[in-house]
C-alpha cells in the first residue's frame, strides 16, 4: 500500500506535462499576434508590393 501512495506522490509532483502545456500556450499566444499583425499590415503590404512591381 505504501508503494502505491508513493507512486501517486511521484505522479502529482511530475511537472513535465504542466511545462508543455505552458509552452503550447505561448506558442498559440504567438500565432495569433502574428495573424492579427499581418492581418493589419495587409493592405500596406500589398501597396508595397504593388509599386514595386509597377516600378519593375
Amino acid at each position: 500500500m505504501l508503494y502505491i501512495a508513493q507512486i501517486v506522490q511521484k505522479l502529482r509532483n511530475d511537472e513535465k506535462g504542466q511545462a508543455l502545456t505552458e509552452y503550447g500556450l505561448i506558442i498559440a499566444l504567438i500565432a495569433v499576434a502574428l495573424i492579427l499583425g499581418l492581418g493589419a499590415l495587409s493592405g500596406k503590404l500589398q501597396a508595397v508590393f504593388q509599386s514595386i512591381t509597377n516600378a519593375i
